[in-house]
């Protein structure tokens, strides 16, 4: 069954940062072409600036958001080309792995 499934290769983003910076994430994302993410709110973890609560404490921007994104590799180093400057002055990461998708229609625009 496995084998009559077409897998397409693509790279996942997992953008990690504050929430307050949620839409100049989202912006940089949709003006490099990518169809679609996801956003996950309120995460809690351990990082350099020690342990992060994720709970709802006045608004949204208070929280840690992750945004996820299944891209083609080429809009990889555009992508992280325009986060860097924000990496330069605000905290979060982005992690980049290899994947396998199903369904790659919906990844293309």
């Amino acid at each position: 069954m496995m084998n009559s499934l077409n897998l397409s290769s693509l790279k996942k983003l997992e953008i990690i940062l504050d929430g307050e910076h949620r839409e100049f994430a989202t912006d940089l994302l949709d003006r490099a072409g990518v169809t679609g993410y996801t956003i996950v709110n309120n995460l809690s973890g351990k990082g350099s600036q020690g342990f992060h609560e994720g709970h709802l404490m006045f608004n949204e921007d208070n929280v840690l958001v992750m945004i996820i994104a299944a891209v083609p590799a080429e809009l990889v180093a555009p992508i992280l080309e325009g986060f860097a400057p924000f990496y330069d002055a605000h905290s979060g990461v982005v992690f980049v792995s290899d994947i396998q998708v199903a369904r790659l229609v919906k990844f293309k625009p």
